[in-house]
């Protein structure tokens, strides 16, 4: 059973300070990461930022390969809201569709932002998200085209951050959500709960805990995002505030079976030093899952 939920749990980027958000830190060795990804016996990854992996797909294919690795997916922030920019979007999506596809991924993460440059969001109301939900349907078409599975990923700072957002979006959208525990339990919906009512919007899982004392103070503007992961915000899996293992068991009672995503955003101001950083806190989380979590996966799932 260990061997099996390992086969489908992937890391992320941002849990070695990849970020896409502008600003955010160094960006480590790419070489560095999947060696640390893999010592832990993840053989899957997420995109991650420009200038991450090599620019040429056949090279990055290559280099998974040398690693025993694929990519799963890639995060794309993506302008949805205002139909006077959509040309712009739907340009920005081919483009990272097209790349995504020539790694070998199969997932497509929407995030949408209020604009690029990640400013503060103005909440939508019913006819915005209807339509957001017409440039969804259109990104839809443009991940088809390239084999790819688009999954909207509810985010803090993002149209679909509090809870009001993410009812209002399951209302008015049809597309599959990547479910994110550690950004619903931010904007006040609880994972949990979303996975029991909305299983059948479910395409991907990106497991992430969270210290609700730290996120309060996030969401009531008092820090930023990356000052947030400063104090702490994001801690290894079973360490914070979310119910995580009920998540997972419920999303493996119902049947899941697809992908799940360690997702634990650090933000480096240097390189740590060799078995130090992000690869201790993912021996913590890996370690947390197979011990508190997997065993109690039912047999038959």
């Amino acid at each position: 059973m260990s061997d099996a939920f390992l086969a489908r749990l992937a890391g992320a980027p941002v849990s070695w300070g990849v970020c896409e958000q502008p600003s955010w830190g160094i960006m480590l060795d790419v070489r560095r990461v999947l060696s640390e990804l893999t010592s832990v016996g993840l053989h899957a990854i997420e995109l991650g930022d420009d200038g991450f992996f090599p620019a040429d797909d056949t090279e990055t294919r290559e280099l998974l390969a040398e690693y025993d690795s694929r990519m799963l997916g890639g995060f794309v922030s993506l302008l949805l809201h205002d139909p006077s920019r959509r040309n712009e979007m739907l340009a920005i999506a081919e483009k990272a569709a097209s790349r995504l596809a020539g790694t070998g991924a199969s997932y497509f993460v929407t995030a949408a932002v209020m604009d690029y440059d990640w400013r503060t969001p103005t909440p939508l109301d019913r006819a915005g998200f209807e339509v957001l939900n017409e440039s969804l349907l259109l990104v839809d078409e443009i991940c088809a085209r390239h084999g790819l599975t688009q999954v909207l990923h509810p985010h803090m700072n993002t149209m679909v951050e509090t809870k009001r957002d993410v009812d209002l979006a399951l209302e008015t959208t049809s597309v599959l959500w990547c479910i994110d525990t550690g950004h619903l339990a931010i904007g006040g919906t609880d994972p949990f709960q979303f996975v029991q009512e909305n299983f059948d919007r479910i395409g991907l899982c990106h497991l992430k805990d969270v210290r609700l004392d730290v996120a309060a103070r996030v969401m009531a503007r008092e820090l930023t995002t990356r000052q947030a992961v400063d104090a702490g915000l994001f801690p290894p899996l079973g360490q914070g505030d979310v119910p995580l293992k009920e998540v997972v068991l419920s999303l493996e009672d119902q049947g899941y079976r697809g992908w799940y995503v360690h997702e634990q955003d650090s933000a480096l101001v240097e390189e740590p030093a060799e078995n130090e950083g992000p690869v201790a806190d993912l021996r913590i989380s890996v370690d947390w899952l197979l011990t508190d979590v997997v065993p109690f996966i039912k047999a038959s799932a």
